[in-house]
């Protein structure tokens, strides 16, 4: 028991980073600007609501991930919406339709800061737009959080080994975070507290995944 107690102490004192609005979107690659760099000025920090906007586009890189002369967009906030301005809302209410749609609007404009005809580019179907509640609920996410909040020098994340024989943690409540590369290290990590580095490399041989062009 007081292993449980030890355990359950050192994961769930950690606080929860606020949530996020974000916009997919496919997009017209035609005469597309791709080196559009600027910051802005946050008095308040970047912590604040909806102060700084977050863009990518993948398809730059691999080309593959989307229709030849398309790209796919994805913009957000990170984890600075405040959870509460949605709370209690009816998903199949107007008043929900409406703010999403606000949200959508918000993002829309920082991208338009680069792309002025981004709007008009979007491919019809491919625009999809999340909220806190989206989260919530798609992702079971609490509050519909972005993840652990750990502050530098103020706090740190768990391991993955624990008190108890046999069980390890792995997720982005656990180092070295949120997002998918970091939780997909999370997986690293505690694989390789089970069997060798040696033994990873002897599977890979056997699995033979074919290698990228």
């Amino acid at each position: 028991m007081d292993s449980l107690v030890n355990t359950d102490e050192s994961t769930g004192g950690i606080p929860a980073s606020k949530s996020f609005i974000h916009i997919h979107a496919g997009i017209d690659a035609s005469d597309l600007p791709t080196n559009a760099v600027r910051d802005w000025d946050a008095p308040e920090g970047v912590e604040s609501p909806r102060k700084l906007v977050l863009c990518s586009m993948p398809s730059l890189i691999d080309p593959s991930l989307a229709p030849e002369g398309k790209h796919v967009l994805h913009a957000y906030v990170p984890a600075t919406e405040p959870y509460e301005w949605w709370e209690g809302m009816d998903r199949n209410s107007e008043e929900y339709k409406k703010k999403k749609e606000e949200a959508a609007d918000f993002l829309w404009s920082a991208i338009e800061e680069y792309v002025p005809d981004a709007r008009n580019r979007a491919v019809p179907g491919t625009v999809q737009i999340g909220t806190p509640l989206t989260h919530e609920r798609f992702l079971r996410r609490s509050r519909g959080t972005y993840g652990p909040r750990a502050e530098a020098g103020k706090s740190t994340l768990p391991g993955h080994k624990t008190l108890l024989e046999g069980l390890h943690l792995t997720g982005d409540y656990t180092f070295p975070g949120i997002e998918i590369p970091a939780t997909a290290a999370s997986g690293a990590i505690a694989a390789n507290n089970l069997i060798s580095v040696g033994q990873h490399y002897g599977m890979l041989d056997k699995i033979r995944l074919p290698t990228k062009n």
